[in-house]
């Protein structure tokens, strides 16, 4: 695996078993190489802690407060023009994040906020650079995820974030150094291995401590015993996505975060677009939050909140404290909050065509990629810099409320019909009776869906609307999403989506006639 940090190979720093933070010198950034004893260490297993949870029905995962779930939506029109408005702060956070063209070959953001708010982060690191590269599977994977276990239970609960920068080793099972890596930003560590049993170690990183192990099942506790930095002889017969690992700070120490903390804000929000009214009829009672919008438009949008139209810096940015403040006040008496549309599988569903990334090219200067990454079993989202110079040329995108690289576990192409109402203003139709087709990116796979918003006898009967609905092409079945974050993009019928060679796919845009 290709490598930005420096690696010391001939050094290796040993320390005695029960001491996992050796001593490192002043502005060392490299793997190192803990003793381990090939002998089995000690276990304790403790019992399963019961979780009492709620699912969020926009993700299909436990909420951390299901108190949040009884508030309605709040959806913030995003911008993605100019530059300056990147890299977006709050998007990481959202459920749902629709990107929509705006015509002049610019796209714009509408997230939607639900059962989670925004909290701006200075993640904690550990001793060695973070990993700037998704993972390139070329063999049996081994690996997962390093967690900050922030309210110390010992189970990795599913709203804890990774810890980048850590680093790990691989060893057969003599103790013989194979391979070293670190985390990424998000936590996510991995090595191609043949068949065979390996140790894997990890470098605690200070002011933290390891989580107890095997306190709860395989899929949610720590495997590494706190003694001796490693987990127990791994039997690697077919990829192993679980050899996670938790960390907790110590007693009376609050580990030093990576940087200053980020201004509590989301945006840049810009102006309103005719589909946002669609989207907000989704989402009853939702709030919809916009900086102002054309005569012509605004008599359409619902009214929750402007903000000023502000461009410098690409747009205005909103206080997180202003964002909770206006779905408080949107909750209505006596209302419950009802979302769930869609159904959700770890599983992915049979079929589907080979994917591993998606290039999207909206505009010469508006291009993006989707990237999947097997240890995420999601994908990475890159962006371009709208650059003459450098057009097509993609990065990492990342949200600025925490530094960390964006993923969402499910891409979706939409394909809904554009009417021109100016040049510059679209009505695309995703109001209630409509259906199209659909491109659903997961699991490494594309599979080909349907999308609704044909209300169902219970929205009938309750005068509630629900989010829009994916199904199987039958359009009687839904069609499973993964549990996780989903990012729509909505194109014209007319755009393309072709694969150029195995599992590269190209979207090409095309422009409704008539717009700018």
């Amino acid at each position: 695996m290709s490598r930005r940090f420096p690696i010391i190979w001939t050094i290796l720093i040993s320390f005695a078993l029960g001491n996992c933070t050796p001593n490192l010198p002043t502005g060392t950034s490299s793997p190192i190489s803990p003793t381990i004893s090939p002998t089995t260490p000690s276990t304790q297993t403790a019992e399963p802690t019961a979780q009492l949870t709620t699912i969020n029905p926009l993700t299909g995962l436990p909420a951390a407060d299901p108190s949040l779930l009884q508030l309605p939506a709040v959806l913030v029109s995003i911008s993605h023009f100019p530059v300056t408005a990147r890299p977006q702060a709050g998007l990481s956070f959202a459920p749902y994040v629709f990107e929509i063209y705006i015509t002049e070959g610019a796209t714009r953001f509408l997230t939607t906020f639900y059962g989670e708010f925004p909290a701006p982060e200075a993640p904690i690191l550990g001793s060695c650079d973070v990993r700037r590269e998704p993972f390139t599977q070329t063999n049996l994977i081994l690996g997962n995820q390093v967690w900050l276990d922030a309210n110390g239970n010992n189970i990795h609960d599913t709203w804890e974030r990774g810890i980048g920068g850590v680093c790990v080793n691989l060893y057969d099972k003599t103790g013989a150094l194979l391979q070293q890596t670190t985390t990424d930003s998000n936590g996510y560590y991995g090595f191609n291995v043949e068949p065979g049993k390996y140790f894997v170690a990890f470098l605690k990183p200070p002011g933290l401590e390891f989580a107890q192990k095997a306190a709860g099942d395989e899929e949610s506790d720590s495997d590494v015993d706190p003694g001796t930095c490693r987990t127990d002889a791994l039997d690697v017969s077919s990829s192993l996505l679980n050899v996670d690992v938790g960390l907790t700070p110590l007693a009376g120490s609050v580990p030093a975060p990576g940087s200053e903390l980020p201004l509590a804000k989301v945006g840049p929000v810009r102006s309103g677009r005719l589909v946002y009214a669609d989207i907000a009829a989704f989402f009853p009672d939702s709030c919809l939050i916009y900086a102002f919008a054309s005569a012509e438009v605004l008599v359409h949008l619902p009214q929750c909140f402007f903000v000023n139209h502000d461009i410098q810096g690409g747009g205005y940015m909103l206080d997180i404290s202003q964002l909770v403040k206006l779905a408080r006040d949107s909750q209505k008496p006596d209302q419950k909050i009802d979302y769930a549309s869609n159904v959700y599988s770890d599983e992915p569903p049979p079929g589907g065509m080979d994917a591993s990334r998606l290039h999207i090219f909206i505009a010469w200067l508006n291009q993006s990629e989707w990237r999947y990454d097997p240890l995420y079993e999601g994908w990475w989202r890159y962006v371009d810099n709208a650059d003459e110079q450098t057009a097509g040329v993609v990065h990492p995108d990342v949200d600025r409320l925490t530094g960390r690289q964006l993923h969402f576990e499910n891409v979706i192409v939409l394909f809904a019909k554009h009417d021109v109402i100016s040049p510059t203003n679209l009505d695309i139709h995703l109001e209630q009776d409509w259906v199209g087709d659909a491109l659903l990116f997961r699991d490494g796979k594309m599979f080909k869906i349907r999308w609704s918003t044909v209300a169902s006898d219970e929205e009938v009967r309750t005068e509630r609307r629900k989010p829009i609905q994916f199904f199987n092409p039958d359009e009687k079945t839904p069609f499973p999403l993964k549990p996780g974050h989903t990012w729509i993009i909505v194109v014209t019928p007319e755009t393309t989506v072709t694969e150029e060679s195995a599992g590269q796919w190209l979207l090409q845009f095309s422009q409704p006639p008539g717009a700018k």
